[in-house]
């Protein structure tokens, strides 16, 4: 069963597509990296998952049930733009208003709970005003996590955080997922930080979906290079570039594309007068993958 299902999902603004024909499926117990540029449609698509929007036409299902049943709403968390959260009251005080208004039967066990999986346990007395941006993201998580949702949906929780704050959402979203069974639907801009984590990914341009990959598949087809450093930058680039199809210079480095065997990069160097002072094999990242495939879609 797929966590969420979406066919031909549309939905206009003053006649302006925001999402146009997006087809997504998002596996159960997922990581998924919803990826696109500032006004592709992701927010919209979150928001018409959650029911904050109503869509134009196409299908919503979540856990294979329309996404309006309210037997699945209720498994359904979200963190969309910000926590909502009251600055003058504790974190405690925030998380029992929203479990009060969510009607939960045990509120302060609950409230135990997602504190303790968030990290934010030994500051629930604290006022929400006093707390860092990686603390309100994590106590916005907590409130969508009241509940025990199945799914988890999360607009940018990640921007605007420091090296450590990163660091901790991502321990959080992989114990979610891993030790709770929680679905997570993440988008960001911070494409280094979301391929740490994402198990699948789904890449949105212009409203439509424009490729659907698992990071197995990402990793498979990702391009190979080999990156090497000599003190002669410029010379070896100009030498190797008369034998390999594809060479670029990444800062220091240079990288020799579709190349597996170093051995005969490094031979051929010194051959012609170049001393290869580091070498390794390596695969482009999801950013790289992510600029190239846009760069190609621009072709098209």
């Amino acid at each position: 069963m797929n966590a969420i299902e979406i066919r031909n999902l549309s939905k206009s603004f003053r006649s302006m597509y925001a999402v146009d024909g997006l087809n997504m499926t998002v596996p159960q117990g997922a990581i998924y990296g919803f990826i696109g540029e500032n006004g592709s449609g992701k927010s919209t698509t979150m928001k018409l998952i959650c029911g904050h929007l109503v869509a134009d036409g196409g299908e919503i299902r979540l856990f294979d049930r329309e996404h309006t049943d309210a037997g699945v709403r209720v498994r359904v968390g979200a963190l969309i733009e910000n926590a909502g959260c009251f600055p003058g009251s504790s974190v405690y005080q925030n998380l029992m208003m929203q479990a009060i208004n969510l009607g939960l039967e045990n509120p302060d066990d609950d409230i135990r709970r997602v504190l303790e999986i968030v990290r934010m346990d030994e500051h629930s007395e604290l006022k929400f005003k006093k707390c860092s941006l990686g603390m309100k993201q994590r106590i916005g998580i907590a409130m969508a996590l009241l509940g025990d949702p199945a799914l988890l949906i999360l607009d940018e929780p990640i921007n605007g955080l420091d090296t450590d704050g990163m660091r901790i959402m991502r321990e959080i979203l992989v114990d979610i997922t891993q030790k709770y069974g929680c679905t997570v639907l993440i988008s960001s801009h911070i494409l280094g930080e979301l391929e740490k984590i994402a198990t699948h990914y789904g890449i949105i341009r212009q409203g439509k979906m424009i490729m659907e990959l698992s990071a197995k598949d990402m990793d498979s087809r990702a391009q190979v290079f080999v990156s090497l450093k000599t003190k002669d930058t410029a010379g070896a680039l100009k030498l190797l570039s008369q034998r390999f199809e594809t060479v670029r210079e990444d800062g220091e480095y240079l990288r020799v594309y579709d190349v597996e065997d170093t051995a005969t990069i490094v031979e051929y160097l010194i051959e012609n007068g170049h001393v290869v002072n580091e070498i390794k094999k390596n695969k482009i990242g999801l950013e790289e993958y992510y600029i190239e495939l846009m760069s190609k879609k621009e072709v098209n």
